[in-house]
């Protein structure tokens, strides 16, 4: 009916058609307000933190002096040469908020870096769940982060066996170091890859009194061959809270990631890096997100592993 109404009022020569359509909205009345369809009334008045241009683009990355150089060479694959490092998109963020709090809340105190483990779920020589860890990385890096990348390489399958496997070993000795993760995941059959979930699998929920997840927060993303998806980004929001983790509110899912990222020999920024886009927005969004509720978090850690249920447990015992 809308339809055919609009075809009649264009259907009237153009000398009739203002005066049709002023007399048409004088018999309808004035348009009815739709009201407060947000709820904005109920929303409380935020506010915004002071923006401090000394921090705008400050970087507080570990110098190579600094860094323990065994580290650097196994964990940090994604650290660019310092020429490109210059140009790098990563160091033209503007990141004045989350680079003032960890100044001020952390190593203009003396306080340790934030220890962030990342892991990705892919074994494939171009696999672009790396390839978005690498990027992610380079931006906590930048906010003064201890960032270490842990390679799925030669981890076996999940079994009762296998727990003193190097591997294994190195995997549970990473998540009791680090104070939150990046969990990184490619969708496949419509969900996170069994590469990913078998790193998950080997981590316990407890070793002895040690719980390796507990209270950790936790950023994720995926990347999916073909359109839009959120399967695996749901998938992985399930596993860190059975994990006793602290999942962020946001997460990056990048669609198409084959048409997201430079070729491998690009010669801007060293190739194989996020073109820009909103969905590289949204990454830098979540790593900024990540650092601040870790720096909130991580003086509480221990807090989140009292639990009424366990104290009564261990009355019991007594």
């Amino acid at each position: 009916m809308v339809y055919l109404r609009n075809l009649k009022t264009w259907l009237i020569p153009a000398t009739q058609r203002k005066f049709f359509c002023q007399t048409t909205t004088l018999a309808r009345g004035p348009r009815q307000s739709m009201g407060d369809l947000n709820n904005t009334e109920a929303m409380r008045q935020p506010l915004q933190p002071v923006f401090d241009s000394t921090y705008q683009f400050q970087s507080f990355g570990i110098r190579t002096c600094d860094d323990d150089p065994v580290v650097r060479k196994q964990y940090r694959p994604f650290l660019l040469t310092d020429e490109i490092s210059e140009s790098d998109w990563v160091a033209k963020l503007e990141l004045a908020t989350a680079a003032k709090m960890v100044d001020t809340e952390l190593l203009a105190q003396g306080k340790d870096r934030l220890r962030i483990l990342v892991l990705y779920g892919s074994l494939r020589t171009r696999s672009y769940s790396k390839l978005l860890a690498y990027e992610a990385s380079r931006i906590l890096f930048r906010l003064g982060c201890d960032v270490r990348v842990y390679d799925p390489s030669g981890l076996p399958v999940k079994d009762d066996q296998q727990h003193d496997h190097p591997k294994v070993r190195e995997l549970r000795d990473l998540s009791k170091w680090s104070d939150g993760h990046l969990w990184v995941s490619p969708e496949q059959h419509g969900n996170l890859t069994a590469v990913f979930k078998n790193q998950i699998d080997w981590i316990p929920l407890s070793t002895g009194s040690v719980r390796p997840t507990q209270g950790r927060t936790l950023a994720i993303a995926q990347v999916n061959g073909g359109s839009q998806s959120f399967n695996a980004v749901n998938s992985l929001r399930i596993l860190g809270r059975w994990m006793r983790m602290f999942t962020i509110p946001n997460q990056s899912s990048i669609p198409q990631a084959w048409t997201h990222f430079t070729d491998a020999d690009d010669p801007v920024d060293g190739g194989s890096r996020l073109k820009p886009s909103s969905n590289r927005d949204r990454l830098v969004d979540c790593m900024e997100e990540l650092v601040k509720y870790t720096i909130v978090m991580r003086p509480h850690f221990d807090l989140f592993g009292d639990r009424f249920s366990e104290r009564e447990e261990a009355k019991g015992k007594k």
